[in-house]
């Protein structure tokens, strides 16, 4: 039958399925071990979550389905490309992915790990490896200074301390 003859209540709108953490195009999906096994724990948290849908209203289950299947069907192609890299066998001694970094940034105490997108979490001081910051940081020693630019202010940044 024709949509031209469905009543307009009738019709449903397509779900909005919220993006994943933003991955610049070509860049390779690194994740911790840690990263990797959230990812497959919330895939199994999505399933579950379908699994246990309400089916006393159909549309509402429906619709929910919708987003649910959405967020898998993401979250696979996250999973699937996910690189993962062990933050042990990273050269000790400088910052890499995977690195906990204790720094002075204009003269305030900071710490962070650098992480994969899905993993970042600025409340639990976890910056992606594709912010400017671990950007700037990457490939650092212990004890460097750097002037880090961010848009017009400068910030001046000591490493203190490195640790995987």
């Amino acid at each position: 039958m024709s949509r031209g003859f469905v009543k307009e209540e009738d019709q449903e709108e397509a779900p909005i399925i919220p993006p994943r953490a933003a991955l610049p195009n070509g860049v390779t999906n690194y994740v911790t071990p840690k990263g990797y096994q959230d990812l497959l724990d919330e895939l199994k948290a999505l399933e579950q979550e379908r699994v246990e849908l309400d089916a006393s209203n159909e549309t509402e289950k429906r619709r929910a389905s919708g987003v649910i299947d959405g967020k898998i069907v993401l979250l696979k192609e996250r999973i699937s490309s996910a690189r993962i890299i062990q933050p042990s066998q990273q050269k000790q001694n400088e910052i890499r992915f995977g690195a906990k970094v204790k720094l002075k940034m204009n003269g305030k105490l900071q710490q962070f790990q650098i992480v994969g997108v899905d993993e970042a979490d600025i409340k639990q001081q976890k910056i992606a490896f594709v912010a400017p910051l671990a950007k700037a940081l990457t490939g650092k020693a212990n004890g460097d200074q750097i002037n880090f630019r961010l848009g017009q202010e400068s910030r001046k940044i000591e490493i203190l301390s490195i640790d995987y």
